[in-house]
């Protein structure tokens, strides 16, 4: 549901039977409630002014303000994407089309899109395999960057910061049409410094570490972002190509990589802008091919993209257990290359709108570095699927779909490349045996959209999968960065998802309210169990699978008290209990607990439109936990937003946003945050500021 206000835009939300022109671009309740009727699916829609708007750092965190949407933060200057408490493979990023393909497995670094070339996203919740393939058995996040310029010549300049780890940041965009070519061109670069927490010392393993200045040393970075897009576009075709590379580094928290680094010579206090060892750094090179054809009636679209992720993780070496001190400081290499085609038709004929379409996918990875993880693999999948969307009145629609998927794993063997007493005889120890494993899945989707005046309601049921990752089948080493050793399950299936979710909303001229239920059932559920064993001085943890049970809820209310004041409040909980296994009865690990948030705003129109809110975000004590997981308990935060709009000369426009979190500089601990597990808690006070001039 498109809620605007929720968004904290700048501008209000007329009511359902009224219409509003906002330059040029008229917003009905009707074109409201007809977005709301084109799936049955949960979906949240947000265009370019509520990232504008609700600008807070990372990407995940302008989203996270939408119920069911959470941000994992990864360090200081990047966050990873949750939904409903399902995030890595089991959300599917799409960008123009393509599914994203990084290091995914990797908890310490986050997606490696920029944020500021996205012009609008879709949040669909709870299961989307049937148009998405594996990885979409949680949801899915769509980001759009290939808006097509209207004018010869367009652009902006953004200038950002954030107090709390000092962020600078510059991005820039430009674009052009003339007649039927276009071309657009991104550019961003960030840079920060060691983020501060609220306590002068944190407990890692039973040892005390004093922070100083309250920041967490080494966890300084920079992020470089650049994309060219060219294009033609007439009435019925389109085309266009466009390039993007994304380069992060950033340090890890010195202390946390194990407690050797206190021997260390490195001076981690010298600068908090320095990015020492331990550290790592990602590039992203993506080429997208988007094309599509359509006449009255029938359209075809083609996305074709090739993607190249590079990761390293660099260290001071060190030796651990019988690996003796190594030669350099490259822990770990991961190189990456993905081919990805989608093709899909779409036909209308009478109350019918039919769609399919076939999409497939080859990754190819290479690891290196004396530390070892998961070993060298190749994947690959095609699938395809069948849906029909039959309107029998304006205001009932059905719809229902089928696919059908085969993937292909090979993982390759791997020996330590040093030796280990076993029995008083020294041998190359096996860390990963030879694996081809195939995959066969069959999944459905069927769903009602029902409006009657001024209530629309919603219902999906469906099944979806999810292949195993080859750090899932293969991994055997030490993961530092969250603190644990963690080991893979060769004889793990595919994962499996039967989903049924609603949506119930009701909308008059002051009020607009949403309930959300779901429920979900995993028979086949994929996770790292931890255990109480030990291995090389770290947690050890076990892939394993095991029968669960999910289900939550997401409500909202906003209400147009007056022309200028608006209101809102929304919650969300989840209860997630695992049905089989060793850990029958209890809950995930890092679930999410249940989230109230509620806020005011004033919306004013001086010189400009603007507008102040301020929000109270109430999270509450979970104690539903995995032994020897510990409960966190609940925290409340203040945070304010302001944003004001200056029409300059023509249509060039000025405007600045301002958006701080934690106002009163509350020590608390994030329950899904690998950081509690050493005692860290999240960071403090932080005021995030942006200033665009748009021409």
């Amino acid at each position: 549901m498109i809620t605007l206000l929720l968004a904290a835009t700048l501008f209000a939300v007329e009511p359902a039977d009224t219409t509003i022109t906002l330059d040029a671009v008229t917003v009905t309740g009707q074109q409201r409630r007809d977005y709301q009727m084109r799936s049955s699916q949960t979906t949240v829609h947000v265009n370019r002014e509520y990232l504008k708007q609700n600008f807070a750092g990372s990407l995940m965190q302008t989203l996270e303000g939408i119920p069911g949407v959470k941000a994992m933060a990864i360090g200081s200057g990047q966050s990873k994407p949750v939904i409903r408490g399902l995030g890595f493979n089991r959300l599917a990023v799409v960008e123009d089309g393509i599914k994203h393909e990084g290091q995914q497995w990797g908890d310490d670094h986050g997606l490696e899109i920029d944020q500021f070339a996205v012009d609008r996203a879709e949040i669909i919740k709870g299961p989307a395999a049937l148009l998405y393939g594996s990885d979409a058995i949680g949801g899915v996040l769509s980001l759009h960057t290939n808006h097509v310029p209207t004018e010869p010549l367009s652009g902006s300049v953004q200038l950002f910061g954030r107090s709390n780890n000092e962020q600078l940041g510059l991005s820039a965009r430009i674009g052009g049409r003339k007649g039927k070519f276009f071309f657009r061109a991104n550019a961003t670069l960030i840079d920060y410094a060691d983020f501060r927490v609220p306590t002068d010392s944190i407990q890692y393993y039973s040892y005390w570490i004093k922070l100083k200045d309250q920041r967490l040393r080494n966890t300084a970075g920079c992020e470089r972002d650049g994309s060219v897009m060219l294009g033609y576009q007439d009435y019925n075709f389109h085309t266009d190509v466009r390039v993007s590379d994304s380069y992060h580094k950033s340090g890890f928290f010195a202390n946390a990589h194990g407690l050797e680094v206190r021997l260390s010579d490195i001076d981690y206090d010298r600068s908090r802008r320095d990015i020492d060892l331990p550290y790592q750094w990602v590039n992203h090179l993506k080429v997208l091919s988007h094309t599509t054809w359509r006449t009255d009636g029938v359209s075809a679209e083609l996305n074709l993209a090739y993607q190249k992720n590079v990761r390293e993780e660099l260290s001071e070496p060190v030796s651990h257990g019988y690996m003796p001190k190594p030669d350099d400081t490259l822990e770990r290499r991961f190189e990456k290359d993905t081919y990805t085609a989608g093709l899909s038709l779409r036909c209308e004929y009478g109350k019918h709108v039919l769609k399919g379409g076939l999409n497939g996918e080859y990754q190819h990875n290479r690891r290196d570095g004396w530390g070892f993880i998961i070993p060298d693999f190749e994947t690959g999948s095609i699938g395809g699927y069948v849906m029909d969307r039959y309107t029998l009145r304006d205001n009932l629609i059905l719809n229902a779909g089928l696919r059908l998927d085969y993937a292909r794993t090979h993982i390759h063997s791997y020996q330590d490349w040093f030796t280990t007493p076993v029995n008083g005889t020294p041998v190359y120890q096996q860390r990963s045996t030879e694996q081809r494993r195939h995959f066969t899945s069959f999944t459905w989707s069927a769903g009602v959209n029902y409006s009657l005046g001024q209530w629309v309601m919603k219902a999906n049921a469906g099944k979806s999968f999810r292949v195993p990752i080859p750090k899932e089948l293969g991994a055997d080493g030490i993961n530092y960065h969250i603190f644990r050793y963690e080991r893979g399950n060769a004889s793990l299936d595919a994962e499996e998802s039967y989903q049924i979710d609603a949506s119930v909303s009701w909308a008059d001229d002051r009020w607009e309210i949403e309930v959300e239920p779901y429920l979900n059932y995993f028979p086949n559920y994929i996770y790292l169990s931890p255990t109480a064993q030990y291995v090389e001085g770290l947690q050890l943890y076990n892939y394993t699978q095991t029968r669960v049970l999910r289900y939550g809820v997401e409500a909202q209310a906003t209400c147009r008290i007056t022309q200028h004041w608006h209101a809102h409040v929304q919650g969300e909980y989840l209860y997630a209990r695992q049905k089989s296994g060793e850990k029958k009865g209890y809950a995930l690990p890092f679930s999410t607990p249940w989230t109230v948030d509620a806020g005011m705003k004033y919306i004013f129109d001086w010189y400009g439109e603007g507008f102040v809110g301020l929000n109270a975000h109430v999270v509450g004590r979970q104690d539903e936990i995995v032994p020897p997981e510990k409960p966190t308990d609940g925290y409340w935060t203040l945070n304010l937003s302001a944003g004001k709009n200056f029409r300059l000369k023509g249509s060039t426009t000025f405007s600045v946003v301002i958006h701080a979190d934690n106002l009163l500089d509350r020590r608390y601990y994030d329950h899904t945050s690998y950081y509690r597990l050493i005692d860290v808690p999240e960071p403090g006070r932080n005021v995030a500021v942006k200033a665009e001039l748009e021409f």
